[in-house]
């Protein structure tokens, strides 16, 4: 996928596992975060082509991620991809008020499903120079 990045932040460590090595299967480069504050540390130091981001976090909850990186211009603004056990309506509202292009629950997609969309996303990204 041409060295495109992206980073997980997922705290349940069989899903993230499993998320990172198909993505790597597929040719992405791959950074796994397990909670919100190692995220954020990681965006403010560098710049994923893309988020795939997971709601109830330790230390630092999506939305709170989320907000963060809306709130501060040192961070490099990636597309973000939702993956959450929250389903209402309310908080996919509110992941999508918040800047997320996508929300997944997790307990209605697979694994290659998901991995089929962040193909097709990031294929359609536009190109960073």
């Amino acid at each position: 996928m041409g060295g495109k990045t992206i980073l997980i932040v997922e705290d349940e460590s069989l899903l993230g596992n499993l998320l990172k090595q198909r993505l790597e299967h597929e040719g992405f480069s791959v950074i796994w975060c397990k909670d919100g504050e190692e995220a954020l540390d990681h965006l403010r130091s560098s710049r994923p082509d893309l988020i795939l981001l997971d709601i109830i976090l330790p230390k630092i909850s999506g939305f709170e991620l989320l907000e963060t990186m809306q709130a501060d211009p040192q961070i490099e603004r990636a597309p973000v991809i939702i993956t959450s056990n929250l389903g209402q309506d309310s908080d996919v509202s509110r992941g999508q008020s918040l800047g997320a292009i996508e929300y997944f629950v997790k307990a209605k997609v697979s694994i290659e499903e998901l991995v089929d969309h962040i193909k097709t996303m990031v294929a359609n990204l536009p190109a960073t120079s």
